[in-house]
């Protein structure tokens, strides 16, 4: 599997190998050997969920209180989208920064963002099926977002499709509106949560 991280630190791109043949197509999405060196920790699953969406919908920026936070390991199990993670955690390095990936079903890349990492995703197909592994279940009262049209973001969303948003994305702060609120996870509190799931290997 090969494996690289993100412009945004903590984040990383896995692609597994693919085995198509006349049947179809053979893929592993998540092996924890390869995570493992590269994270250096186990993913503990919690929840596992699967969105169905139409082309153009956005689903995010999405976030939740850290620690304990909730990392995510997503790919496209049906379709195409573009994948994008952006660092919302005070005081890193990357803040205010993204990256982005386009993931598919035939590829079948996949992406890892720790705690405290934002995530939003637009379908580029109808009928979009995103697998999110979550390391915590769904917390509403911890959940919040930022608005994936925030205009100081300028995410990579494509000019040519008309975005479809929920009401609860469409009405979030922008990145500067959640800083001033203060409900931005801390990078310092991020890091020693890491550190904390690395010393727990031992």
């Amino acid at each position: 599997m090969d494996v690289r991280e993100l412009a945004v630190r903590d984040a990383y791109e896995f692609v597994p190998p693919a085995f198509p043949d006349r049947r179809g197509l053979f893929v592993a999405p998540y092996q924890e050997p390869a995570f493992v060196e590269a994270v250096g920790h186990r993913l503990t699953v919690a929840q596992t969920n699967n969105s169905v969406s139409r082309r153009g919908t956005i689903r995010g920026v999405h976030f939740r209180d850290t620690p304990p936070g909730q990392a995510k390991y997503v790919y496209c199990a049906h379709g195409a989208l573009l994948d994008v993670v952006v660092d919302l955690r005070v005081g890193s390095p990357t803040f205010g920064q993204w990256d982005v990936v386009r993931l598919d079903s035939t590829a079948m890349r996949c992406v890892y963002l720790a705690e405290g990492l934002g995530h939003a995703f637009m379908a580029l197909e109808d009928g979009t099926v995103m697998t999110y592994l979550c390391s915590t279940g769904y917390e509403p009262s911890a959940e919040h977002g930022i608005t994936p049209l925030d205009p100081e973001l300028n995410l990579p969303w494509p000019s040519d499709v008309e975005p479809v948003l929920s009401d609860k994305d469409a009405a979030a702060p922008t990145l500067a509106q959640a800083l001033e609120a203060g409900i931005l996870p801390r990078y310092e509190d991020c890091l020693a949560h890491y550190e904390r799931l690395r010393k727990s290997e031992g």
